[in-house]
Parts: C-alpha cells; sequence; structure tokens
C-alpha cells in the first residue's frame, strides 16, 4: 500500500514538472505524462517497478476517462447530425477500416489465431483525438464553423464506433456470429439499464441532493463504479461500464452540474493513466521506429483519403472538405485506451503497442502544429487539387447555372456571411424584399452558397482575403461593400486589410466594416472605411432597454414584440 502511495506521488511531480514544460513550449500536455511515465518507469529511471502499482494506477485512470468521455457524448446531438456528418463519419469509418486492414496485413502484421494486431492498429487509426482536436479549435474559435461542426460530428460517432468494438473485443479469440450477437445483446441490456435508471431514477435523487456538492460528486462517481460492476457482472469490463455510464448521464438534466464537479478529479485520474501508459513504454529499437513511423504515415494518408472524398462529393467545397481531413489527421487517446485492452487481453504483442503509442506522440505534437496552421495548409492544398483538376464549388455550381459570381455585378456586396450578415438579409426580407436583388454574397461555405442560391440571390463562392475572388465578385464596381465578419472568425486577413484592400479595388464605394475591439475602430477608418460598426455598442442599448422594461413592469411586452420579430425571420444561419 506504502508502495503505491509512493509510486503516485513521483506520477504526479513528474507529469506535473514536464507539464509545465510542455506548457511553456506549447506542446501537448499528454505527451508531457507519456515521458513522465517513461522516464520514472521501469523502463527509465526504475523508481516505479511493481507492475501491481502500474496496473492499479492506469486501470483507474482508464476508468475515469472513459467515463469522462461519455459524459460527452451528447446522443441528441448524434441525432439530429445531418446527413453530411453521418455520411463523412461512415465513410472514415469504414473506410479506414478497411484500407488499415489491407494496409497492416500488407506489412505482414497478424490478423488472426490468437494475433489481431491488424485489427486492432487499424481501429486505432481510425479514432482521432478529441482531446487535441477540441482544445485547438477552441483556442482559434473555430468550433462553431462549418469543418468544426463536421469534425465534432466524426468524433461523436467515432466514440461510438469505439464502444462497439470494445463490446466484443472480448470475445475475439472465439469469434462466431452467436457470440457476437450475445455480447451485443449483453451491451444493449447494459445500456438500456443504465438508460432508465438515469432518465426515471437518478433525475430524482440528484434533484434531492443537488445543494450538496460532495453528495453530487459521490453520487456520480458510484454510478461510474455501479456500472463499471454491473459491466464485468456480465462479463464485458469496468472500462465498458464506465463509459456506458458516462453516455447515459450525459442526456439527464444534472450532466452539467456532473461533468463539473468530477472534472477536477477526471485529470488527476487520467494524468495518472498516461503516465502508467508512458511506464509500459520500453526504449524503442529500429524495428518499433520504424512501424511507428508507418502508423503515423497512413494515419495522416487514410484520414485524408477516407475524410476529403465522402465531403468532396457531397459537393462540401474544397476547403469545408479539406479542414475536418486536416483536423482528424491524429490518434485519439482512446486509440490507446483500445491497444491498451489488446496488450492485457494478449492480441497484440508488446512491440506493435509500443509502435502505437510512439506514433500517438509523433501525430499529436504534428497535428497540433497542422490544426493550428490549418488555414495556409488548406490553401496550399486545395492550390495543389486544382491543378489536379478537382473542381470547386465556385466552378461547379456556376456551371450548372447557380448563381456562381458570373453575370452583371450587383449595387451592394457583403463579404464574408456569418450571423450578423444572415440577420441583416432576413432584415432586408422583412422590409424591403426587392432590395435582395441589389445584393451579391461573397463565402466560402458550402451551405451559405447551396442557401442563397437556392433562394434566387447573388452569391460567389470564394474566399474574401483573397484578391482575385474580390475581383471576381465585382468589388470593384459595387456602391456599397460590406463587411461584417469579426476579426476573430476571419482566416487569413482581418478587417483593417480587407478594408485596405477593397478601397484599392474601389476608390468610391461606401465601406461599412465592423470592429471587435475599440482601438480598432480609428485603425479601419484611416485604412479607409466609411462607417464602422461596434457590436457591443448595439448589444448595450439592447440591454438598457431590457433593464428600463423590467423596471417599469414591461419586460413581457418587450419579450413578446422580440417573439414577434423572431417569428418572422427565415434566417440561412440559426
Amino acid at each position: 500500500m506504502h508502495e503505491l502511495i509512493g509510486d503516485i506521488t513521483l506520477s504526479i511531480l513528474f507529469a506535473w514538472g514536464l507539464g509545465l514544460a510542455a506548457h511553456f513550449s506549447r506542446q501537448p500536455l499528454i505527451l508531457a505524462y507519456l515521458l513522465a511515465g517513461l522516464f520514472i518507469g521501469p523502463f527509465g529511471m526504475g523508481w516505479v517497478k511493481s507492475q501491481e502499482s502500474i496496473q492499479t494506477i492506469s486501470e483507474l485512470g482508464l476508468i475515469f476517462m472513459l467515463f469522462m468521455i461519455g459524459l460527452e457524448i451528447d446522443l441528441k446531438k448524434i441525432v439530429r447530425a445531418g446527413p453530411v456528418i453521418l455520411i463523412a463519419a461512415g465513410g472514415q469509418l469504414l473506410g479506414g477500416c478497411i484500407l488499415g486492414v489491407l494496409f497492416f496485413m500488407a506489412i505482414g502484421l497478424g490478423m488472426g489465431q490468437g494475433g489481431f494486431d491488424a485489427l486492432y492498429l487499424c481501429v486505432a487509426c481510425a479514432l482521432s483525438s478529441t482531446v487535441i482536436i477540441v482544445k485547438v479549435l477552441y483556442e482559434k474559435r473555430e468550433l462553431d464553423t462549418l469543418p468544426g461542426r463536421i469534425t465534432l460530428g466524426v468524433l461523436v460517432l467515432q466514440d461510438v464506433f469505439a464502444i462497439l468494438f470494445l463490446a466484443i473485443q472480448p470475445s475475439l479469440d472465439n469469434l462466431q456470429i452467436s457470440i457476437i450477437l450475445l455480447s451485443i445483446a449483453r451491451v444493449g441490456a447494459l445500456v438500456a439499464t443504465a438508460l432508465i435508471l438515469s432518465r426515471y431514477v437518478l433525475p430524482y435523487l440528484f434533484h434531492q441532493i443537488a445543494r450538496r456538492p460532495e453528495l453530487v460528486l459521490l453520487g456520480a462517481l458510484a454510478w461510474c463504479f455501479l456500472i463499471g460492476e454491473t459491466a464485468e457482472r456480465l462479463h464485458l469490463s469496468r472500462e465498458m461500464g464506465s463509459l456506458v455510464a458516462g453516455v447515459s448521464l450525459s442526456t439527464f438534466p444534472y450532466a452539467l452540474d456532473v461533468t463539473a464537479k468530477v472534472t477536477t478529479l477526471r485529470d488527476f485520474f487520467i494524468t495518472l493513466f498516461f503516465v502508467a501508459l508512458g511506464m509500459t513504454i520500453p526504449i524503442p529499437n529500429g524495428s518499433v521506429i520504424a512501424l511507428a513511423l508507418m502508423i503515423a504515415a497512413f494515419t495522416v494518408v487514410s484520414r485524408v483519403v477516407t475524410t476529403f472524398v465522402p465531403l468532396y462529393l457531397m459537393k462540401q467545397g474544397l476547403r469545408a472538405s479539406l479542414l475536418p481531413a486536416i483536423n482528424l489527421a491524429q490518434i485519439s487517446e482512446f486509440s490507446l485506451v483500445v491497444i491498451q485492452t489488446g496488450l492485457v487481453a494478449g492480441h497484440i504483442n508488446t512491440q506493435t503497442a509500443s509502435a502505437a503509442s510512439f506514433a500517438f506522440v509523433v501525430l499529436a505534437v504534428l497535428s497540433t502544429f497542422a490544426i493550428g496552421r490549418s488555414d495556409p495548409l488548406s490553401r496550399r492544398g486545395i492550390g495543389f487539387l486544382k491543378r489536379l483538376g478537382l473542381r470547386d464549388l465556385d466552378r461547379t455550381e456556376a456551371g450548372e447555372g447557380g448563381h456562381g459570381g458570373h453575370g452583371e455585378p450587383r449595387r451592394i456586396v457583403i463579404l464574408g456571411f456569418f450571423r450578423a450578415a444572415s440577420a441583416l438579409l432576413s432584415e432586408i426580407e422583412r422590409r424591403d424584399e426587392s432590395m435582395l436583388d441589389q445584393i451579391g454574397v461573397v463565402d466560402f461555405n458550402p451551405l451559405v452558397f447551396s442557401t442563397l442560391s437556392a433562394r434566387g440571390l447573388h452569391v460567389t463562392y470564394g474566399d474574401i482575403s483573397n484578391v482575385d475572388t474580390l475581383l471576381h465578385a465585382g468589388v470593384g464596381s459595387a456602391e456599397i461593400i460590406i463587411l461584417s465578419v469579426p476579426d476573430s472568425l476571419l482566416k487569413g486577413a482581418n478587417n483593417v486589410k480587407l478594408v485596405r484592400h477593397v478601397r484599392s479595388l474601389n476608390p468610391t464605394a461606401k465601406i461599412i466594416s465592423t470592429a471587435d475591439l475599440l482601438s480598432d475602430v480609428e485603425d479601419q477608418y484611416a485604412a479607409g472605411a466609411d462607417y464602422v460598426t461596434v457590436t457591443r455598442l448595439t448589444d448595450a442599448h439592447e440591454l438598457f432597454a431590457a433593464i428600463e422594461a423590467a423596471d417599469n413592469g414591461l419586460l413581457a411586452d418587450k419579450r413578446a414584440e422580440s417573439d414577434a420579430l423572431l417569428s418572422e425571420r427565415r434566417e440561412v444561419l440559426p
């Protein structure tokens, strides 16, 4: 017992120390935790030698990590996911697994008779890292963009796929239809029981203890271990049960509260899991490094092929097809869970597991930089794909009779289309519908392109930071040019640069732009803007009017007025 506490102490100290180094060098924290385990483990300094300690630390961390992954799987979002996300995820998973089995068998890895290295690797390479992707996209404010939503949708469905694999994984040695069906039936029984209890029993219990944070936390942990132990009794696994426990809690009213209270504990045990995983990684030899590099290369190439192709065939355009492929081009932390379960079950050998861990580390570092620079990478990729002969929406749709930017230039041009522009079009439609014929829109969101084209509006598919796009869209002859997208959402430019470019192309147009910061207003006027809107000022005016209405007992009337306005709107973006 004292040895276990000492081992945990060493794990946390070195994870924190290397975590600080990773933070200041902008590297993934998971990489720091793996290196901490490698350093203090039996293959490093040998300060932690007890296999029992390593296994205990790893299992506890794994249970909590899967529980939290389950809490973040929103079943309602899966149900609401459009056909684009469902088909993209299906194509990526199915295509990735088929290519993976073929590739890994071709390089000599096993696929049966007790050796399932090729199968485990193909599943591991089909999954992408939620931790890395969400963190970087959140920092870039791209979670709410179309490529961001596609990426998140694919991640959720990847987790569901991993759940199904974990359900049949214990039976791989004796895989028969009856055994697969029995495993699925057990999972079904477990999921059904967990969902019924979380819907009809847990809400009442958690409502009673909602004001006692320690009981909420304890209740969540009790639920996690109860479902985990039930799964063990059903011949599944505690890890599988903890995942189901999290998924069942994700849909009930106190999910956010539970997640907030469990997060700190989750981070502690996830740290322990990755440190313990690092302890199991031996010093690599040449063959392990070679296999790791092949796994990494295959993951990147297969992800581009299996993600880009379905999206492109569904006419999402080159940019919205390429960005999710770049975002998803790494191996998931969940992949390490899959590999670890295979190692424990004796389905794969240590060399394969070590190579997968090294491939994870390599891709974690590279993909962090790639996602951070996804916009310039996608621009280069689009240029290359166009040289290969692939057609983008600016050519395919225009050639099929759509409003693709040809014909008479419009008097009013809106550069970039997000929520403010969506609200503006709805307002114009409500007040003076005839003005719509005078408006042209330029944007590279395929949803915006197809929706506006279907409504008969003049829309040009293209990147507003590209001068050729601006010329093609008729900016040079427009009378009013509107820049309504804030700097935080613009890619490859900002409003000051855009105003300067537009003014150089059209010296006489009235340019209306938007500013995030008060300090940006004068810079945009100096660049050539005629009027700069500051969203916070209109928001403040509306909030003050709401306060006045509340003080005068008229808030219900103001809400009724707002509801009436909202009911009349037919916006492109919700």
